[in-house]
């Protein structure tokens, strides 16, 4: 062992026309190529359908797919970590105006409203709505700035030969950020609000909105650049500690290891090492009923109120829809109608398909429904539009009792609904569907 230790630390291996840091990882290389997509779908269980390891079908696009539920291991065409590096380092940069510049102006009755972006979240303390405040502060500004410094940081350290032990856990984290940081959502938020007020009165976009829309168009560019387990080989290399028989790959990371006690920590990103996530149908389910309680006051109750023709008018989703259909703003009406009103509802449904096939260890159209899941996990988040947009206009549209705007009881409700059908579905493990499939069989 000591022997192999002083050979690698002497000039380092080469492996895959990449070199290997001192007994740690790859130095930096941007090899996306059908090479490297190859050998990071190597011993890879199927994230949704458990098996390993998966058996693959690679297609001309760059992309792999597990060949018994379809899923896809990894997709390597189009990645860049330079430029994915590039542009979390401009997001990094452009979040820094976004909390002191400001946001938005309206003007009405000779008179002036002008917003910064947090002043929402203090706006929306003093209204009585703590708990949407702390949801916008988060989702918009405190994940963000956590999600893509952690980025930058974690991008610009594997160019380097360095290795410190905190890097696997920080990327850990910053993928985890990767639903709740919600730039992206809240820049579709910010058009809705935008076409609502301009109906009314007089607003302006200034330079922290401008530099906002440019933070979330380059966050869309690091999720769709940004190759995860090229960097992961880059921190450390499978081949480090894949033991000569693995069984399992950590949820984390996706390392593949020898299933151990329940406890141990992957030795890369220092997540716990499980087989499957604990309390997987309990815990969703539960969150699950919940939910369902909450959308019903959250559909039925005024969302917000604005000034529609000088009168303070308070609309349901539903009304808000109708309300930008009357204004022949028919995109928006079915991106809202989309996002806040259906993608809620077709969560809980296709979550509690899931749920009930895997109580009734049901073997049938188990390929349809691993997808239906792996389509409700990247959605969800989506549905925040309506909190958002109501964030947007609430801080600049108190004029007086004729030109006025706030939240309405029915906003709390909704963005809990959107979190908490999230967080199901984040519990949830498809991987059981299979297990309990072929344990019948």
């Amino acid at each position: 062992m000591e022997a192999t230790q002083a050979t690698i630390s002497s000039g380092g291996v080469r492996s895959h026309g990449a070199v290997l840091a001192p007994g740690i990882g790859h130095r930096y290389s941007t090899n996306t190529g059908s090479d490297s997509c190859e050998s990071s779908s190597r011993n890879v269980a199927c994230p949704n359908c458990g098996l390993f390891p998966a058996e693959e079908d690679q297609f001309g696009n760059g992309s792999v797919c597990c060949r018994r539920c379809r899923s896809p291991l990894a997709r390597c065409a189009g990645k860049s970590l330079d430029a994915a590096l590039a542009c979390a380092l401009a997001t990094c940069l452009l979040l820094i105006p976004i909390s002191f510049e400001p946001f938005l102006t309206t003007y009405a009755l000779g008179e002036t409203r002008t917003s910064i972006l947090p002043s929402s979240v203090s706006i929306l303390w003093q209204e009585g709505l703590p708990v949407l405040g702390s949801v916008i502060g988060l989702f918009v500004l405190i994940f963000p700035a956590i999600r893509f410094g952690a980025l930058s940081a974690v991008l610009l350290t594997v160019r380097t030969a360095s290795r410190p032990r905190w890097l696997g856990a920080l990327f850990r984290y910053a993928n985890a950020l990767e639903t709740w940081a919600m730039l992206d959502v809240f820049l579709l938020g910010f058009v809705v609000a935008y076409a609502r007020l301009r109906v009314s009165i007089v607003v302006t976009i200034e330079i922290g909105a401008m530099c906002y829309i440019a933070a979330a168009v380059l966050s869309l560019f690091v999720r769709a650049t940004l190759d995860k387990a090229r960097v992961w080989q880059l921190i450390a290399p499978n081949s480090n500690w894949c033991g000569s028989r693995p069984s399992m790959n950590c949820h984390g990371c996706g390392l593949p290891v020898t299933q151990g006690p329940e406890a141990c920590r992957c030795p890369r990103c220092r997540a716990l090492l499980r087989s499957r996530k604990p309390n997987s149908l309990t815990t969703p389910v539960a969150l699950l009923i919940a939910a369902a309680l909450l959308y019903f006051p959250a559909n039925l109750y005024p969302i917000a109120r604005i000034p529609i023709d000088l009168q303070p008018t308070s609309y349901t989703v539903i009304g808000g829809i109708v309300d930008l259909v009357q204004g022949q703003f028919y995109a928006l009406a079915a991106l809202v109608f989309s996002a806040s009103f259906a993608i809620p509802l077709l969560k809980i449904f296709g979550l509690s398909w899931c749920a009930a096939s895997l109580m009734r260890r049901s073997s049938q159209h188990l390929v349809g429904k691993t997808r239906i899941y792996r389509w409700l996990e990247e959605i969800g988040r989506w549905s925040m539009i309506d909190p958002f947009t109501i964030a947007c206009f609430v801080p600049v549209i108190h004029f007086n009792s004729l030109i006025d705007g706030r939240a309405e009881p029915a906003a709390t409700p909704f963005a809990a609904v959107v979190i908490l059908t999230t967080l199901a579905v984040k519990a949830f493990d498809s991987r059981r569907m299979w297990d309990v499939a072929e344990h019948t069989n």
